[in-house]
């Protein structure tokens, strides 16, 4: 089916690449989400007459393409939630940003507060009412003429919080307009890729890892394969 990329199925999990641009969820813009597509093929694939049962176990932002890990069942949605509550899942984003970054990595620890009207986050160095403590690291793994790709790690899991904390120290990424971007990205993406997700599988327990290729473009075929 037309926009959907499948990287792992089971009787419990659907896993799939998002491409940039597609909502995970429906909002008010009424555009067909990424869930939707998923339930579509679900429900085709097994020729199901009634409703089909997807959990949507975390979100990516529109313009933000890779792995997207859906439960279909609601055990596995349960188990799968706790999973991420408990941050025990593994979740690496690739991320190319304008300039050249001459750390080779990096651990940035801001204050995050967002701000819903803007529907945009703010960092602060320091600890403001509302805020929230934003982890991240940060490793440079392929320099360009003008830009960097970077392999980011999240130790918290904050609103836009890559976006925010790369652009606030003057690496905002290709095409992110909102968080600094000089120019935008002719099909309004942005270079912010979740590369991999780990988990420990909701029944049988053994651990995957699945990893979402880049989108086809100049600069993320120019990238390493790894």
């Amino acid at each position: 089916m037309d926009g959907l990329n499948i990287l792992f199925e089971d009787n419990h999990l659907l896993v799939v690449n998002k491409n940039p641009g597609i909502l995970v969820q429906n909002d008010k813009t009424g555009d067909i989400s990424l869930l939707d597509l998923c339930k579509q093929y679900i429900k085709k694939k097994y020729n199901k007459k009634s409703n089909v049962f997807l959990g949507l176990v975390h979100r990516i932002d529109r313009p933000v393409s890779g792995t997207i890990i859906f439960a279909k069942s609601s055990k596995s949605l349960s188990r799968l939630n706790n999973q991420f509550k408990l941050r025990d899942v593994k979740k690496t984003y690739w991320a190319i940003v304008n300039g050249v970054v001459y750390e080779e990595e990096k651990k940035l620890i801001h204050w995050l507060l967002k701000k819903s009207s803007q529907n945009k986050s703010f960092t602060y160095n320091k600890e403001i009412p509302r805020s929230k403590k934003s982890i991240l690291q940060f490793k440079k793994i392929h320099t360009f003429k003008n830009y960097t790709l970077l392999r980011i790690n999240l130790e918290t899991g904050r609103h836009h919080q890559i976006r925010a904390q790369l652009s606030s120290i003057g690496y905002p990424i290709k095409g992110d307009l909102k968080y600094g971007a000089p120019r935008s990205n002719k099909n309004k993406s942005i270079h912010l890729h979740c590369r991999s997700i780990e988990i420990s599988h909701p029944v049988n327990k053994k651990i995957y890892k699945w990893i979402a290729p880049t989108p086809k473009d100049a600069l993320w075929s120019a990238s390493p394969s790894d």
